[in-house]
């Protein structure tokens, strides 16, 4: 295979084989396949294009032979399975365009961006680590923010029976929320945060509009214990309720009271925890009584 290189003019009818050395990889094929579509090979092999030839008869080309098999099936039958790999189906790519085949690279071009797309994760969820990396956050995006503050080793007492069970919860909770409305809302993942172990917070236009603490101190007969709660409700009603800050010019405060079942907002932003809305419940009740029994 080696010996002086010639360059020739080759014609020839299409049943004719020829021999093609293609960056060491051998080939042997018709010149029918080779013209069959327009491409740059029909061009070398029609005689409008010199060809180099080594002493034996070979066609050198000068290029990676690994995907020239494929490059042949697909002109002997217009179709090819790509490969599976993204690196691989980029290799014949290059192939494909060097040889000036746009049917393939256009297969290939497709094959690729579906594989992008398919890479490409459902939703992204911040993790921050300081005040100064959420603050950055915040003020980089355009969307409402929900951000979830966990941190099971904040926790001074023991936890109660029901603790590790809600918190785990809130947790799944984020997830599915992320997962469903990550196109319209920002969502954050706080684990080095305050002294908070489980808390709900929500931004619109860079500001806080509402908090829910999901970690209350109760007192047993010996000592105290910690308590995590899970309010799926709440955590929801304002989750939705940020979908009102998604337009610049920010919502209607006349709405906000519309749609809002919460008492108590101050300058727009609502914070409880489960253990005050117990207390005002039971103030209620308590009301109630007294006026039922007077």
């Amino acid at each position: 295979m080696s010996g002086d290189r010639v360059g020739r003019v080759l014609r020839g009818s299409p049943s004719q084989y020829v021999k093609l050395n293609i960056g060491g990889s051998l080939h042997y094929t018709t010149i029918g396949t080779l013209t069959k579509h327009d491409t740059m090979l029909r061009a070398m092999f029609s005689g409008r294009m010199e060809v180099l030839t080594d002493s034996e008869g070979w066609i050198l080309i000068d290029r990676c032979g690994n995907h020239f098999g494929s490059i042949l099936n697909f002109l002997r039958d217009g179709c090819i399975p790509l490969p599976e790999s993204v690196k691989e189906t980029a290799e014949l790519l290059a192939e494909a365009k060097y040889y000036c085949i746009s049917d393939l690279a256009e297969s290939c071009e497709r094959a690729l961006q579906k594989k992008q797309r398919e890479a490409e994760p459902i939703c992204r969820v911040a993790l921050i680590t300081s005040q100064k990396e959420e603050q950055l956050l915040i003020n980089s995006t355009t969307k409402p923010i929900v951000k979830l503050l966990i941190n099971r080793h904040n926790n001074k007492y023991s936890y109660t029976s029901t603790s590790d069970d809600n918190l785990l919860k809130n947790i799944e909770l984020f997830d599915k929320l992320s997962l469903r409305y990550s196109m319209r809302l920002m969502f954050i993942k706080d684990v080095i945060g305050s002294s908070e172990i489980c808390c709900w917070s929500f931004y619109g236009h860079g500001k806080k509009v509402a908090e829910v603490c999901c970690t209350s101190i109760v007192y047993a007969t010996d000592k105290k214990h910690t308590k995590v709660e899970f309010p799926e409700a709440r955590i929801f009603e304002e989750t939705l309720h940020l979908f009102l800050y998604e337009d610049r010019a920010g919502p209607d405060q006349e709405l906000i009271q519309a749609t809002s079942s919460r008492c108590g907002a101050v300058a727009g932003m609502s914070s409880y925890t489960s253990d005050e809305e117990e207390e005002r419940s039971g103030l209620a009740r308590l009301r109630s009584n007294k006026q039922n029994n007077t």
